[in-house]
């Protein structure tokens, strides 16, 4: 009987890894089976010694932990591309992203503005300083705790406006995806996976790996808002 490969990811890869697990279970016969949480929680696990197979985290926290010794020698490797959009509550006016004065308009306009701790976030809020907005926005900025989708803010009414990979924002309810930002102001983040020097389980950790770089796992990847890396559209 196959032994389960144990995967810990971010948040953010949740319902692309949900998925493509279930795809390897049916059409490859492999058990696989990933816990996500925000991507400091892992990093913090990870260090902290959980077992696990598998690593999934944005592709700068992943890269650390790899110095610092935590994955197996040459098994980092990029997955995944992921816009980062913006978002609005259901039933809210959807305001128009065309450009970056539409992108400064709507900024402007929110009295709240969601974003993540994750890489996402960080970079809308240099994203905010390169506009030279930081000191009008810096009171209507809405960190999501840890592990909390920033769009989950806007049905409660603690934000009117959110940023976060398309991913965590897709399907949730009560919230609606406007789009990916304008031009020169668009974010995207990588994703990267690597097999844990704490995996018994190397070769087959190794296995599952490549099977979620594939060519296979692509189409799986773009339904749930992202690409694979090296390739475009």
């Amino acid at each position: 009987m196959n032994q389960e490969i144990f995967g810990l990811s971010s948040m953010a890869t949740r319902p692309v890894l949900a998925d493509l697990s279930e795809h390897l279970r049916h059409t490859c016969g492999i058990p696989v089976r990933f816990e996500s949480a925000g991507g400091v929680e892992v990093a913090r696990r990870v260090r902290e010694g959980a077992g696990a197979d598998l690593l999934v985290l944005a592709a700068g926290a992943l890269a650390e932990l790899a110095e610092e010794g935590h994955l197996l020698g040459g098994t980092a490797r990029p997955l995944w591309v992921s816009q980062v959009v913006a978002a609005v509550p259901d039933g809210a006016p959807v305001p128009a992203l065309d450009s970056e004065s539409d992108l400064r308009a709507a900024l402007l306009s929110a009295t709240g503005i969601a974003y993540s701790t994750g890489p996402s976030g960080t970079a809308l809020v240099e994203l905010i300083t390169r506009l030279g907005l930081t000191g009008t926005l810096s009171g209507r900025l809405v960190q999501a705790p840890a592990g909390v989708p920033a769009g989950s803010l806007l049905p409660s009414g603690r934000a009117d406006l959110a940023f976060q990979q398309r991913s965590e924002l897709t399907d949730l309810p009560g919230v609606v995806v406007v789009g990916p930002l304008p031009g020169d102001t668009a974010i995207s983040s990588v994703f990267s996976g690597g097999v844990l020097a704490s995996s018994g389980r190397a070769d087959r950790a190794r296995e599952v790996l490549d099977l979620l770089g594939s060519d296979a796992a692509s189409g799986i990847a773009r339904a749930r808002g992202m690409r694979a890396f090296g390739r475009q559209g």
